[in-house]
């Protein structure tokens, strides 16, 4: 370890990323500006401050680990993540989200939700939701960039993890929405250019793109045995259909976390962050590039690093990432142990930061959502100051920090990709019905969407605990109770619950709705919908 090296370039981005949470502690003045930034942020702010949100650690070491079990076919997920979490979200969702959020002056998603249904029990609901599981996907982040901490740099795991949350709680406590932006920004132009120069490295140090692809496929003898019965075929190909390898690439993977974008309520509230519309638009090609770049060279490196495993080591990436005092295969350690072992010291270093940047940028909105969710829509009342909100979000910061690191130390190995598909599915089945028919579906009503935030979120966990294997077998309580992992059998165990929570919360929301129009208030259901008037200003209209 270059420990000059080191220290030249942690100083260099610790100065860059204090100053600019200085700058977003200065320009944080009231409520307002903690929550969504006042509402002026340019598109670039935007669309970096989304993508560093939206990617981070567990992308890149979680679901490169995952790539190099499973191979190419998490490209599907790609592919999902720019269909739908950049455009879907920027041109439909994005806009309507800005418009009626300010129409309603909803700072928080909770507030949103409540206030489009005149009804404070789905916004305390979404913010105890929000409280209560997030803290498990920020430990996702928070694991996958202390991993990577204790292999570069040859930490304790535990000192890892409390450094890094120091340094996300200070300037997310100093700057709020602002102070997260401004280093998300800065942050995601970092991870991209060194995500680039990570794919070109790799590419080179195999002989090429053809090169590196051909000895990938040629590898296909060494899956394991436990894989093959599981339907996979190759680290090039996609798994068996229906097989249970295709099922959790597929169901689990790509379509929890590919579908479940939409429903983040950290991303949702960078939508009311920007002036107008057409500044969503501009984020269009920026987010996009973002989002390609990052999770398809993650992607790319993951499954090629079996390659240099087996060229240095004579072994694959899963049986190389085998702790040896334990026996288990730790796939959240295997893009670490890569790009250590792989680049010289100066650019493991720069990387180094790059994950902690993705850790950090994603970790702070995560807090940013918990802080705002428990102080703000849970605790704060019309009565509240502007500075005795500023304070509770910046306590409940503080909370959200404690819970997310007490999960990060007792949480099993291998969680990263899991536990973000998780949280991911839990949103979409819990949230996603409610928020998009209260943004385009006038005649849905509140006792609907009460049903269906209360049966897709039941479903989900009870399925969560009971019936999906790879996430029963996290929680221990099927078997507690039960004496087996799941009480379904396959392919039902195998079948991420998103794929019938969300249809099955979708169906309710719309039956309880139709069955129940006498209850439906016109007149405040026209005032969420106010902005679609053709004389409303420009800043506010849909169609501008």
């Amino acid at each position: 370890m270059d420990i000059y090296v080191l220290i030249l370039v942690v100083i260099l981005y610790l100065g860059i990323t204090v100053y600019l949470a200085w700058l977003g502690y200065k320009h944080t003045r009231s409520a307002n500006d903690y929550y969504t930034a006042g509402g002026e942020v340019n598109p670039f702010l935007m669309a970096m401050g989304y993508g560093a949100a939206f990617i981070s650690t567990s992308a890149i070491v979680g679901f490169g680990g995952a790539a190099a079990v499973y191979g190419l076919s998490l490209l599907w997920l790609t592919v999902f993540n720019i269909i739908v979490g950049i455009f879907i979200s920027f041109v439909w969702i994005g806009r309507r989200t800005r418009a009626m959020g300010r129409e309603l002056s909803a700072q928080t998603f909770p507030e949103l939700l409540g206030t489009r249904y005149n009804s404070p029990f789905i916004r305390k609901f979404s913010a105890i939701l929000i409280a209560v599981a997030m803290p498990l996907y920020a430990a996702a982040v928070m694991i996958a960039g202390a991993r990577f901490m204790e292999l570069s740099l040859n930490l304790n795991y535990t000192f890892s993890l409390l450094l890094l949350g120091a340094i996300v709680g200070a300037y997310v406590l100093a700057g709020g929405m602002k102070g997260v932006l401004y280093t998300g920004a800065f942050q995601g132009t970092l991870m991209l250019v060194v995500m680039i120069v990570l794919l070109i490295f790799t590419y080179n140090m195999m002989g090429g793109v053809t090169e590196a692809h051909n000895s990938l496929a040629s590898l296909k003898h060494l899956v394991p045995d436990a894989l093959v019965m599981q339907g996979h075929q190759g680290w090039t190909a996609m798994p068996e259909l229906f097989s249970r390898s295709w099922l959790f690439v597929i169901t689990t993977l790509v379509l929890g976390v590919g579908i479940g974008v939409l429903a983040q309520p950290q991303l949702a509230v960078r939508y009311m962050t920007v002036r107008s519309n057409k500044e969503l638009y501009r984020a269009l090609v920026p987010g996009g590039i973002f989002i390609l770049i990052m999770t398809g060279v993650g992607f790319t490196v993951g499954a090629l690093s079996n390659v240099y495993f087996y060229e240095s080591m004579g072994t694959i990436a899963l049986r190389a990432s085998v702790d040896p005092s334990t026996g288990l295969a730790n796939t959240d350690t295997i893009i670490p142990m890569f790009i250590t072992n792989t680049l010289p010291s100066w650019v493991v270093y720069v990387f180094m930061l790059t994950l902690i940047s993705a850790a950090m940028s994603t970790l702070s909105g995560q807090l940013h959502a918990i802080a705002t969710s428990v102080s703000y829509d849970l605790y704060q009342t019309e009565t509240t100051s502007a500075q005795t909100g500023l304070k509770l979000a910046r306590y409940g910061t503080v909370v959200g920090l404690i819970v997310t690191i007490i999960l990060s130390y007792i949480l099993p190995v291998s969680i990263v990709a899991i536990a973000t598909a998780m949280f991911f599915g839990l949103c979409a089945s819990g949230f996603l019905p409610v928020y998009i028919f209260g943004l385009f579906w006038k005649k849905v009503t509140t006792v609907g969407a009460k049903a269906g935030m209360i049966v897709g979120t039941s479903i989900y966990i009870l399925s969560m605990l009971f019936m999906y294997t790879s996430m029963t077998s996290i929680f221990g309580l099927s078997r507690l109770i039960f004496g087996q992992d799941s009480i379904v059998t396959f392919p039902f165990n195998y079948i991420d619950p998103i794929v019938y929570a969300l249809p099955i919360s979708l169906v309710v929301t719309v039956i309880v709705s139709l069955a129940t129009q006498s209850s439906l208030d016109l007149q405040h259901v026209n005032k969420c919908f106010a902005f679609m008037d053709e004389k409303r200003p420009s800043s506010i209209k849909l169609d501008k």
